[in-house]
């Protein structure tokens, strides 16, 4: 948020009681300070409690362990390899040389709601799109998951509240799974990653079209552009799902702009002024032009997207043919591995 000014940039009304508020600076802007109608609002804004994170966070947890509940791998191992953690009893793990990530069964994900192109388009089952969002490969992959998710989510849901932060979580969910179902045909994919990714990607956006209200702009866009670079550059190795990660980047980046629009610095509407005060407002209008813009022209991709999206995938359009090198985004082959056949992991 914009840095707090020191008392210089006060102004105090004549009245007794009246409320303090900036005196524009040399550029022309107001400044905020803790007294100001803007700080008002701000501090309205910080009191909205986060509880929509913590609860999705123990729903993966509980899924989870329903999972390795229904995995039962002492029931279901091959003679020749035995369980990880074996005293856990039917919670046990799958041998590491199938499941690194210290989770279940490929089949048990597949049967649970794991994410196959072929289950959705042939069968019927268009809700796999949704499921995969909330099962996970393993141990590893669900810590992994849920750290990311407490360390982007509970931010964003104290400044903009559930309801627009589980949205945007849910659909780009939903956009990393339209994504991976049309490249990635004959795996089985699972994971919150394109989630997690949209909440990223609507960070960034949230700091362009809110751009006036924050001072230290630059620094936090540049972090963030190195914070997602670094994690799609993760997505390029073997056994991850970088086309969910994309799918769901795209989508709450753009998302982003609809739901996380801010009105711009300086504005405060009259309902929200105390009673007794009368001040002159700052800025006369709740948002910028480019801000409805960006919230218009993204509205519009999103919708066109999603609709392009779910057409391609219902007709059968293979994505890979279409594209060639696309594959490159979610693997790029080197001495040290292969990306033909890889087995099925998390995203």
């Amino acid at each position: 948020m914009a840095d707090r000014y020191d008392d210089s940039d006060i102004e105090r009304s004549s009245r007794k009681g009246d409320l303090l508020y900036p005196r524009k600076n040399a550029k022309g802007f107001y400044p905020l300070v803790s007294s100001s109608p803007v700080q008002f609002r701000e501090e309205k804004e910080r009191r909205i409690f986060p509880w929509l994170v913590p609860v999705v966070v123990v729903a993966n947890i509980v899924v989870f362990i329903v999972v390795m509940y229904e995995n039962n791998c002492p029931d279901h191992i091959n003679p020749q390899h035995r369980c990880v953690l074996r005293w856990l009893g039917r919670f046990s793990f799958q041998p590491l040389s199938e499941n690194p990530l210290v989770g279940p069964s490929s089949a048990t994900l597949q049967r649970l709601g794991g994410l196959e192109t072929y289950l959705v388009t042939t069968r019927g089952q268009g809700w796999r799109l949704m499921s995969c969002v909330w099962l996970h490969a393993g141990v590893i992959h669900i810590l992994v998951n849920m750290l990311a998710l407490i360390f982007i989510g509970l931010q964003l849901e104290r400044e903009f509240g559930a309801f627009r932060i589980g949205l945007l979580y849910l659909i780009s969910g939903l956009g990393g799974s339209l994504l991976s179902a049309l490249f990635l045909t004959n795996e089985i994919a699972v994971g919150a990653s394109g989630a997690l990714f949209g909440l990223l990607g609507a960070s960034l956006s949230e700091i362009l079209t809110n751009w006036t209200i924050y001072k230290r702009k630059c620094g936090a866009l540049c972090t963030l552009i190195i914070l997602v670079a670094v994690n799609l550059a993760l997505g390029l190795l073997p056994h991850v799902d970088n086309f969910a990660h994309i799918g769901g980047f795209l989508s709450g980046f753009l998302l982003g702009f609809v739901l996380l629009m801010k009105p711009q610095y300086g504005w405060m509407s009259r309902k929200e002024i105390p009673l007794g005060n009368e001040i002159e407002l700052p800025v006369k209008h709740r948002h910028k032009t480019y801000q409805y813009v960006l919230l218009v022209s993204s509205a519009l991709l999103l919708v066109g997207g999603f609709t392009g999206a779910f057409v391609a995938l219902y007709t059968g359009v293979d994505a890979n043919k279409k594209c060639s090198w696309c594959h490159y985004l979610s693997c790029v082959p080197t001495a040290a591995w292969h990306c033909d056949n890889i087995p099925s992991g998390g995203n």
